[in-house]
């Protein structure tokens, strides 16, 4: 509306302001809708946490791989905290990161399942400043699992947790 209102005509630092503020809005709605529809998405219910990721990263807008042990199913809360850390893990890269790839990685590692985000992109994030990364720790810590982040200034950025699951 800002922008309709203003037109083309004006300052440009508003402007483009304006068309941030656009993009940021559209993609918090886009986020919303994912979360809404992604409570627990019906991929995930219904084919397992292999197919799910490979759902997250066609979506992502960062170009993203899955690698690793995809195969088979999990518990239902072990799939549906590793979904969860690599959803909140590309929005994170998508908004953050500069990134210009990720890569997500599964593996079953004795009676965990260790699931790691990884990007190329500008790094320094930090999850104890209260962000979107405290969350994720939060969230894996609740099934009783480990969280860490990895983030050199200009290193990239590496999300690693583990998950107890008996797998």
């Amino acid at each position: 509306m800002a922008r309709a209102r203003f037109g083309t005509q004006g300052d440009a630092e508003l402007r483009i302001t304006l068309d941030e503020a656009a993009s940021q809005a559209q993609l918090a709605l886009a986020e919303l809708r994912a979360f809404a529809r992604g409570i627990h998405p019906a991929i995930l219910t219904e084919a397992g946490l292999g197919p799910a990721l490979q759902s997250l990263a066609e979506r992502s807008p960062v170009p993203a791989t899955v690698g690793g042990d995809v195969s088979g199913r999990l518990p239902a809360p072990v799939e549906a905290t590793a979904y969860f850390v690599v959803c909140e893990a590309l929005a994170n890269v998508a908004r953050h990161a500069d990134a210009s790839a990720v890569a997500i990685h599964v593996a079953r590692v004795d009676g965990r399942l260790v699931v790691e985000v990884a990007d190329d992109g500008v790094g320094g994030a930090v999850a104890e400043r209260g962000s979107g990364l405290r969350g994720l720790a939060d969230r894996v810590l609740v099934v009783n699992g480990r969280f860490e982040v990895h983030s050199p200034p200009g290193g990239g950025t590496r999300l690693v947790a583990e998950i107890p699951c008996a797998c």
